[in-house]
């Protein structure tokens, strides 16, 4: 008389616990790089309007509001023509246009403040992933290139804290 399988031996669930356990070893820190990238993606959604401001700024007036120079009354001025400075931040959102860089604000981004410079700040909240809280992404703009801006963006940590540029996308390289 054969005797009828009817169930796992126990060597074989351990080996299925053991494939299952080292999947999540290799998944979750994928997928926790993959959350990070998605909400610098939300970061840099928010910042392109920034940059189309700045770029038609730069195209109707040839230079960005730090290099204008005025004169009045004799005295004349250099640098940062209308920028308002709010809690020791140059915020030149206004002159280019845009709406004041709290009220450019997300799910994980806090705001989006345009410098004299034309450079975007844009600000993670500390409810963003934990990679990112703290951290702030600098969109450079560059006017070298006769008539055409290019931007650059780079990571601006707080001292001691970790980097971000592994997170910011490949058009940022």
């Amino acid at each position: 008389m054969k005797k009828i399988q009817s169930g796992f031996t126990l060597i074989e669930l351990m080996i299925v616990v053991a494939i299952i356990g080292i999947l999540a070893a290799i998944a979750i820190p994928q997928y926790q790089n993959y959350v990070a990238r998605a909400q610098v993606s939300e970061a840099l959604v928010l910042a392109s309007g920034s940059k189309v401001a700045v770029a038609e700024f730069f195209n109707t007036n040839g230079k960005m509001p730090k290099d204008f120079t005025t004169t009045t009354g004799g005295v004349t001025t250099t640098g940062d023509l209308y920028c308002a400075t709010s809690s020791t931040v140059l915020e030149c959102n206004t002159t280019f246009g845009m709406e004041a860089a709290a009220s450019i604000k997300g799910k994980h981004v806090e705001s989006v403040t345009v410098d004299g410079a034309g450079e975007a700040t844009v600000k993670f909240l500390s409810t963003a992933h934990t990679k990112l809280a703290g951290h702030s992404m600098l969109l450079t703009p560059d006017t070298t290139n006769s008539g055409a801006i290019s931007w650059a963006c780079s990571s601006l940590g707080t001292s001691g804290a970790a980097d971000i540029t592994k997170y910011l996308p490949s058009s940022c390289e």
